[in-house]
This record gives structure tokens, sequence and C-alpha cells, in this order.
């Protein structure tokens, strides 16, 4: 799959991929920065307003830094997680106000059958409140293609615990991946410098030392780690689905294209040889063309016109009555019964 969006194939047909969506300070930006390692511009209020696109490669650090950047959609390609939060800060400005571009941006990506929603909600908020989850139903009204992340349960009120419990277990809303959920670093942390492998130390502490929340790393509902065990095993399985589907459409694309290159023929010929080949192949093609005619697979018109075979077929109707009219009087008898029987098979 990456191989072929490295090819760009992504631009003609939906490839598998994870969308993570949420609110606004939902927790999108940490749960992205927790599962890939690379850090996200975090703040208070609005800070990571701009859609974002993750792609992770291994690279040694011989290899050293480099960077392409295409302006085709806007597309960066970086090899240095220190430069990924630069170049988001530029790009979330240019679009700091275009709140309807960015939902029908995210509503289309989420629609297709290829993608897994990952919808982030915080465990202090009301989930059937959020828009982000009314937006993934709207989209996928089975849950089907839908994975609820749950955040901050370090926030939740007292005495409302067990209720995070129940929608963890799927109990409250149900979707048909379910859901995790996650504690990431805070503001705080950051200011601290805790690093990433710290935080997810800290977070497995933090749910095997809660007495309400304990139960859920037990089942492999919690902590980052089981989060991106499970969304590998999701994304391979929807791959595995979605391949005879990708295959039939590469299929269908490739004929397209062959089709058209078709209609273009080969260069002008040049030389004395590609002329004489050039000859040849058009007298070949002309000669085929016309023995498609006399079987009536006729290729030479269009539809409107009509075809060869078909007219000479009146012909033979207008000659075959002639025929039969003067073989009545009794004239040109001998020619009609080594004709006639002839006329009637092409007829």
């Amino acid at each position: 799959i990456d191989s072929l969006r490295a090819l760009g194939v992504e631009k003609d047909l939906a490839l598998p991929a994870i969308a993570v969506i949420g609110d606004q300070s939902s927790g999108k930006s940490s749960v992205l920065e927790a599962l890939s390692g690379v850090a996200l511009p975090r703040g208070s209020g609005i800070v990571t307003r701009c859609p974002l696109a993750l792609r992770l490669k291994k690279m040694t650090r011989a290899q050293g830094w480099k960077g392409n950047i295409s302006y085709l959609d806007v597309n960066l390609k970086l090899q240095d997680p220190s430069e990924v939060e630069k170049e988001i800060r530029k790009g979330e400005c240019s679009i700091f106000h275009s709140e309807k571009g960015i939902k029908r941006l995210i509503k289309k990506i989420i629609a297709k059958e290829e993608t897994i929603n990952l919808v982030v909600v915080p465990s202090n908020v009301d989930i059937a409140t959020t828009e982000a989850l009314k937006m993934a139903q709207e989209v996928d009204p089975e849950g089907e293609r839908t994975l609820g992340i749950l955040t901050k349960p370090d926030l939740v009120d007292k005495g409302t615990e067990e209720s995070v419990v129940d929608i963890v277990r799927n109990l409250i809303i149900h979707l048909k991946k379910g859901y995790m959920i996650v504690k990431c670093r805070g503001q705080q942390d950051i200011q601290k410098n805790l690093s990433l492998a710290s935080a997810i130390q800290n977070e497995r502490a933090f749910f095997e030392e809660n007495e309400h929340f304990r139960i859920l790393l037990d089942e492999k509902r919690a902590t980052v780690p089981l989060l991106a065990e499970k969304l590998t095993s999701e994304l391979v399985e929807h791959i595995n689905k979605s391949l005879p589907t990708l295959e039939e459409q590469i299929n269908t694309q490739l004929q397209k294209a062959t089709q058209e290159l078709c209609k273009y023929g080969k260069s002008i010929p040049e030389t004395q040889t590609e002329k004489l080949f050039f000859l040849i192949d058009k007298i070949r093609l002309f000669n085929q063309d016309l023995m498609y005619s006399t079987h009536g697979e006729e290729k030479l018109h269009d539809d409107e016109q009509v075809k060869l075979f078909t007219k000479i077929r009146q012909e033979f109707q207008k000659w075959g009555e002639i025929l039969d009219k003067n073989s009545v009087k009794g004239k040109y008898r001998a020619a009609n019964l080594r004709i006639v029987p002839l006329y009637y098979q092409w007829k």
C-alpha cells in the first residue's frame, strides 16, 4: 500500500488509511504524537487546526536529513521529526478561517470505504454530543469503520468513572471496532520536558493504580501500546478486505488508460524501414477490418450509419427477388440453380 501511495496511485484510487478526527482540544495531536513519536504543535486553544497526513518511514542516521516540497497538493516530505512542528504551524496559519472547508475535507476523507476512522473524545465530556462522532456516524452509520479513542482519563469527575468504563466496553454507543482509552502527555508534562517513552511508562502506571480503569488495562482496552497493536491488526485486516476491490479498480483504470493510448496510435515513422513496417501494418489492419465486415463484425463506421454487411444483405434480398421473378418466366433458370443456393447461404 505504501508503495502504491508513493507512486501517486492515491490520486486516482482510494487506498486503505487511518483518519484521526475529533473536536477542539480532544487530544488528537496527543494521540498522533504518542503513536508516531513525532512531536506536534501543542498548547491551549486552537493549535493544530489543519489537515495533517502522517506517513512514517524508518531511516538510518547515516543517511542524513533531506526534504522535498511539492505544491501540487501542498504535500511536504520530511525526514527529520523536528521539522514537522514548524511546517504544520506554517500550514495552519493559511487556513485559520476555513472551518467549512476543513469540514468538507474531513467528510470527503472519512466517507471513503477504505478509511478507518479514529474518533478522539475526551473522557470528561458527553460522548453523545461530540461533533466528530456525529460526522463519523453520518458516513458510517453501522460503525463498521469507526474506532473510538477516549483521552484525558485523569480529568474525569469523581463518581463518573463507571460511565467511562461502560463507554469503553462498547455499552453506550456501539461501534463495531469498539473503543480504547489512553492517557497521553499533557501540557505540563511537555513543559517539564517529559519524553514520550517516559509518558508511556507513566500512562501504564496510571491505569494499573486506578481502581476504576485497571479492569480496562486487563481487558487490553487501555494504553497507547495496546492501541497501536489494535490499529495495526485492524489496518491489516482492512487492507486484506480492500485488496480485491483495489485490484479490480486498478485493472479498470489500466484498461481505460490502454484504450486511451491506443487512440493516439504510434509515433510518425521516419526511416525507410519504419515507413515500410507502418504501411504493412496499415494494410494488415485494413484487411482485418474487411474480414470483420464480411462477418457482420464491422468497426469501420459509427453506429448511426448502415453497416456494410447489412447493406449487402439488403441488396442480396432485392437481387434474390429479381431472380425468383425471372425464373418463373423461364429466364435465367440455369443461373438460378447455381447462384440462388449460394444466396440463401448468405441470407
